[in-house]
């Protein structure tokens, strides 16, 4: 039992620049967090707005270089720009760790595989707290992982979205579950 006191844990939180995840950041940082933890927020961009952009060519066979050149170093300013204020959260915590982008084609892909090249001892992500029929329809990253995990995940839902959390004063941000 000693050995787990001294075991240097490697930890993952899902970071998008919203509320949900600042918000699992915070409750991380009051509720899991011990000295030495070594974190590691992950950042999975969404390429979607580059994809969609209007300064794509109205015509599917034109391809353009530069206007393709311009908008990647665009897309690479953003990414480096939100890994830096994700860095600063880090620093405003006083978490040892890193920041890390991950290009993937979905975020809870992502999150997954920086959780395996990390050597994770736990997930820990927002929720967005989508309806059920919506979930249904479009997945939630939050539902792919605990199902994908093989490590231990704590899916936070903010409690000034999801107001019910905090009926009595109390927290009752979900435990961290292991996904089998």
């Amino acid at each position: 039992m000693a050995e787990s006191k001294t075991h240097k844990r490697n930890l993952i939180i899902a970071m998008d620049g919203s509320e949900h995840a600042d918000y699992a950041l915070d409750w991380f940082c009051e509720h899991i967090h011990r000295d030495g933890d070594h974190v590691v927020l992950v950042y999975v961009p969404e390429l979607n707005d580059m994809l969609h952009s209007s300064k794509w060519s109205s015509s599917v066979y034109v391809f353009d270089h530069e206007v393709m050149e311009a908008m990647l170093k665009e897309e690479q300013a953003r990414i480096r720009a939100d890994l830096e204020v994700f860095a600063a959260k880090l620093k405003h915590h006083g978490l040892g760790g890193k920041v890390k982008s991950v290009m993937a084609s979905k975020p809870g892909e992502g999150i997954l595989k920086a959780a395996e090249e990390e050597g994770a001892d736990m997930i820990v992500l927002g929720s967005r707290g989508q309806g059920t029929l919506r979930r249904t329809f479009m997945g939630s990253v939050s539902d792919y992982i605990v199902h994908h995990s093989h490590v231990p995940v704590a899916v936070c839902k903010h409690p000034q979205i999801i107001p019910h959390l905090h009926a009595g004063g109390e927290n009752k941000a979900k435990a961290p579950a292991n996904a089998d």
